[in-house]
């Protein structure tokens, strides 16, 4: 390296730590200030506040545990209804319809999902979604409340997709040409050359998509706060009205009465961080051992 190389190259050090510092000093305080707001409803419910069902302002009783079941359902109800539909699309075009128009139309219809603001799918969700699982819940024999956890799984489902098939889409093109070569050369069919050989290449990128759809999902607030019935008890199925960390928050927090109230609704804020934070890591280790063994 020339000495005109190596004055080049310190400004870029430097700004890559300072980017570095600055969004890990921006997370630090964003924890902080939520611990401090909180710190009221902290101290008076320690950790029952985490599991205790009770969501009651006008007797001071607060409890996370109805918001912390209603959100991880609905998250991880809607990763699993949108699965299928994210592989299929990543497929499709990541390996059947690489190249064309309909792949670049396709594409665009993918990138305007991800683009329409929550509140509109919420909207939808309203005027189109409801009556539709209404008359599914009546002709299942449940009570036809139309708002609950499905229904709004189902609008969860329709946001994340984008995010995962964008992501696969990618990953499945990153598979080198000679893989493929290979794989028919030693006799196997276009859905075994995928199967052994397109998924354990691409399977840590696909994973990266889902936990970053499932991230998504978990602090989705407008769309789920439309649909979902906001109500402050425990689910008895998944087709019961419910609430979320995220939708109990933007449906009260300019309700909220009393400074215990207030610090109990940040507490909301501040357990949802920190799912998000848990889910994030787990999905990390998951990916990086998953590369692993793509690499081995």
């Amino acid at each position: 390296m020339n000495k005109n190389d190596a004055l080049g190259s310190r400004p870029f050090r430097f700004s890559l730590a300072a980017s570095t510092f600055v969004v890990t000093g921006l997370i630090v305080a964003l924890f902080l200030t939520l611990t401090v707001s909180a710190w009221p409803a902290i101290t008076r419910f320690r950790l029952g506040f985490l599991f205790d069902t009770t969501w009651d302002p006008v007797k001071g009783v607060f409890g996370a545990g109805t918001f912390i079941v209603g959100t991880l359902l609905t998250s991880f109800l809607a990763l699993l209804i949108s699965l299928p539909f994210s592989i299929a699309i990543a497929l499709m075009l990541g390996e059947y319809l690489r190249y064309g128009p309909m792949n670049r139309i396709m594409r665009i219809f993918i990138d305007l999902l991800a683009s329409v603001p929550s509140v509109v799918y919420g909207l939808w969700g309203i005027a189109v979604l409801i009556p539709v699982i209404r008359t599914i819940e009546t002709a299942i024999g449940v009570t036809p409340y139309g708002v609950g956890i499905f229904t709004s799984s189902v609008i969860l489902a329709i946001m994340i997709v984008p995010y995962s098939a964008s992501i696969s889409i990618e990953v499945i093109k990153l598979v080198p040409e000679d893989l493929r070569a290979a794989g028919f050369a030693v006799g196997a069919t276009r859905w075994e050359m995928v199967l052994n050989v397109v998924f354990p290449f691409a399977k840590s990128g696909i994973l990266a998509g889902i936990m970053l759809s499932l991230g998504r999902a978990l602090g989705e607030t407008m769309a789920v706060t439309l649909v979902i019935g906001n109500v402050s008890r425990m689910p008895e199925s998944i087709f019961s009205p419910g609430n979320t960390l995220a939708s109990v928050i933007a449906s009260q927090f300019t309700e909220s009465s009393g400074s215990l109230h207030l610090a109990a609704m940040i507490e909301l804020g501040l357990v949802l961080f920190l799912i998000t934070t848990v889910i994030n890591g787990v999905s990390h280790r998951i990916i990086m051992h998953t590369g692993k063994e793509a690499v081995t």
